[in-house]
């Protein structure tokens, strides 16, 4: 129970980065702290990678929403009942008689 307690109180007043062995506790010391951060900047980039994509997918529903919207004013337009209408305004007037077919024949 002794030894335990002696080598808890040891850990404790940091005497195995003094004593003989220091620096291979050293060593290891630092690579476990390098690899914590290169850990922490992983989950980090990771993250930001997360938030870059949802505003990227809250946009493109943004976009696909206003071509709907686009869409739908196109193929009112191009609606004949909205073209006539533009035209009365216009003073246009559907034609009485029917177009008639031009056939050109080329003789050699």
């Amino acid at each position: 129970m002794v030894k335990v307690k002696r080598g808890i109180y040891d850990f404790l007043r940091g005497s195995f980065l003094t004593d003989e062995s220091a620096f291979k506790n050293w060593r290891i010391i630092i690579f476990v702290v390098l690899l914590m951060l290169v850990m922490i900047y992983s989950s980090h980039s990771a993250e930001k990678k997360v938030f870059e994509i949802s505003e990227l997918n809250k946009r493109k529903r943004e976009l696909r929403a206003e071509y709907v919207d686009t869409g739908t004013i196109l193929m009112r337009l191009k609606m004949e009942s909205t073209i006539r209408e533009k035209a009365t305004k216009r003073g246009l007037q559907p034609s009485e008689t029917p177009p008639k077919k031009i056939k050109v024949t080329i003789k050699d």
